[in-house]
């Protein structure tokens, strides 16, 4: 009779145990998730407008930071915050017609990088690989952007302006975040992932 009570009395506080931690585990990465959405968001303010292009354009730190969140934290993340934190840009830094382009081709852009970063349990350990994913990912940014602006502008020749400003763009955000990449990945919290 006390074996049954003992194993009665056990049952609810394991239950208790587990239902409590998955809610602290759940709200952890939705605040981890919102934090990293408001790092690309503000990283893409730090920006400057290029001249040379006449419908506009920016070169930002936001595609750096996609790069670095999508290598720290793999794809979904990477997606997620690249996508809406640019998209948030768009839409708060006077570019909302660019927002559906954005959130779509950072979406991607975000995925390729942490899945490949995250290939075969490197857990983007791998500088190669981080570099590699990076440059995997330019293509399908440009091919949404080329689309996008072909739709905008009903015009096919006029969106090729905007590719050296893109591939500018990603070309800095890659030399800032694969070196940020390895320092970070030496710290505590990203050892023990």
């Amino acid at each position: 009779m006390q074996q049954i009570q003992k194993t009665q009395n056990k049952t609810p506080d394991l239950v208790l145990t587990q239902s409590i931690q998955k809610p602290q585990n759940k709200t952890f990465d939705l605040v981890l998730t919102a934090i990293l959405i408001a790092l690309v968001f503000i990283a893409t303010f730090i920006n400057i407008k290029l001249p040379i292009m006449a419908k506009g354009g920016l070169v930002h730190l936001g595609t750096a930071m996609l790069f670095t969140i999508a290598i720290l934290f793999g794809p979904k993340k990477g997606a997620i915050a690249g996508a809406v934190g640019m998209g948030l840009f768009d839409i708060f830094g006077g570019w909302l017609i660019w927002a559906p382009i954005t959130i779509v081709a950072r979406f991607l852009q975000g995925f390729i990088v942490g899945k490949i970063a995250f290939m075969n349990g490197l857990k983007g350990t791998s500088m190669v690989m981080n570099i590699a994913a990076a440059v995997a990912s330019v293509p399908v940014m440009l091919a949404v952007y080329y689309i996008g602006e072909v739709i905008l502008y009903s015009n096919w020749i006029a969106p090729l302006a905007s590719m050296p400003g893109d591939l500018l763009q990603n070309a800095i955000g890659l030399a800032i975040a694969i070196p940020l990449c390895a320092i970070l990945k030496k710290t505590p919290y990203f050892r023990n992932m």
